[in-house]
């Protein structure tokens, strides 16, 4: 391959990226309502992907499935917890009843979509601007030194029967990114250096669910989840990172108690 075409999906992958740091950047600085709609937005149109990968003759469930599944969740962050959680897995057990195959992928992926929403809220309203800065820019991190790592280095891939572009070299450098940003968030804000290996764990968890993802998309035989985003495919190919961030410290918060130091 030429360094052209190396590069070629360089440019409108960065106008992409852009336009959506924009529109997070104003839906995290503003918090509250307005992030609790976006976040509900970009949840049920990764569960009207997800149906769409797996059913894809069946586009008005899709809808009927996505749109659930974002109204579940901008209800539930102004429920209880108690009551929360239930309304969380109810898109999931819908779906399972009304899918003829793949059923058991749908409610694993989709409670693990709407765990990640509730996730994301929680952070913003409970821990403020800061920590979910930090919790963006671990992925963001992540994403981006292992992009440019494995496009420079190459080497040994790390699953190419799952996810034939990813490599040890950005696998490896996407956790030295996470951990740099820990380093400088624990400076910055009083947590303990313990944020630094929160910090690693994040990013495997985020690599966890892009490789979640691209194995449903192998399943599928599809190359993207949809054609949403220009030159990122669609927002589960964009998002995946983050489920996996988020849910694994929805989860792990509750046990080591965060922040570290804080807490």
């Amino acid at each position: 391959m030429s360094g052209n075409l190396k590069w070629a999906d360089l440019a409108i992958r960065l106008s992409s990226a852009l336009a959506m740091v924009l529109v997070g950047i104003w839906g995290v600085w503003m918090g509250s309502h307005a992030f609790h709609v976006l976040v509900s937005l970009i949840c049920g149109l990764m569960i009207w992907e997800l149906v769409r990968m797996i059913a894809p003759r069946n586009a008005p469930l899709a809808l009927q499935l996505g749109t659930l599944s974002g109204v579940a969740l901008i209800i539930a962050i102004y429920l209880p917890s108690g009551f929360s959680f239930p309304l969380l897995m109810a898109p999931a057990f819908v779906g399972f009843g009304q899918l003829n195959k793949h059923r058991v992928i749908f409610m694993i992926f989709a409670v693990m979509v709407l765990l990640a929403g509730f996730g994301m809220m929680s952070v913003r309203d409970d821990l403020g601007l800061g920590w979910m800065m930090w919790l963006i820019c671990v992925v963001v991190a992540t994403d981006v030194l292992g992009y440019f790592a494995g496009r420079l280095i190459g080497g040994p891939k790390f699953w190419p029967a799952v996810s034939p572009k990813k490599t040890w070299a950005g696998t490896g450098f996407g956790w030295i990114g996470a951990a740099l940003v820990g380093w400088g968030f624990a400076l910055n804000s009083g947590a303990t250096f313990e944020l630094i290996g929160i910090s690693i764990a994040i990013s495997m968890a985020s690599q966890m669910g892009d490789i979640a993802e691209s194995a449903i998309k192998r399943m599928m035989d599809v190359k993207d989840s949809s054609a949403l985003i220009p030159g990122h495919g669609g927002v589960l190919d964009r998002f995946d990172g983050m489920l996996g961030a988020s849910v694994f410290l929805l989860i792990v918060g509750q046990i080591i108690g965060f922040p570290p130091g804080l807490a």
